[in-house]
């Protein structure tokens, strides 16, 4: 039950992604949040296209220890961190596999932020981020 709100005009509200102040519409340009809470949801290092990266792992083993050493809220760079792509660019590891199969479909930032209808939809690792 909806405690007393009118749930009527909800429905044809635009959308915001959560609580955040980023609002995109078509056609314009939109940025993904490079913040802590993307970084712990995204799905890239976990993509066929990283799978046999060796860059890749190690930039993941790095990460994880600069975001324990870290205070909270405050992330490693973007260059030091295998993913976020759409919200940071292109990948700078150049042993990826860009013929394999991308998951960006299964990841919950690439759904919040409908990057479905982004441009590059998919691979942001190799073509960059959302616009």
């Amino acid at each position: 039950m909806s405690k007393g709100r009118d749930t009527s005009t909800e429905e044809s509200e635009s959308i915001t992604p959560r609580d955040r102040n980023v609002t995109f519409e078509r056609g314009t340009e939109f940025v993904v949040p490079y913040i802590e809470e993307n970084i712990n949801r995204c799905r890239c290092s976990q993509c066929p296209v990283q799978a046999n990266s060796q860059c890749v792992k190690d930039k993941n083993k790095s990460s994880k220890q600069a975001m324990e050493n870290l205070p909270k809220g405050e992330v490693p760079g973007p260059e030091g961190v295998p993913g976020v792509y759409c919200s940071t660019g292109k990948a700078t590891c150049r042993d990826l596999h860009f013929d394999r199969e991308c998951i960006c479909g299964s990841c919950e930032v690439w759904k919040e932020y409908d990057l479905k209808a982004a441009n590059p939809n998919n691979h942001f690792c190799q073509h960059g981020r959302a616009t």
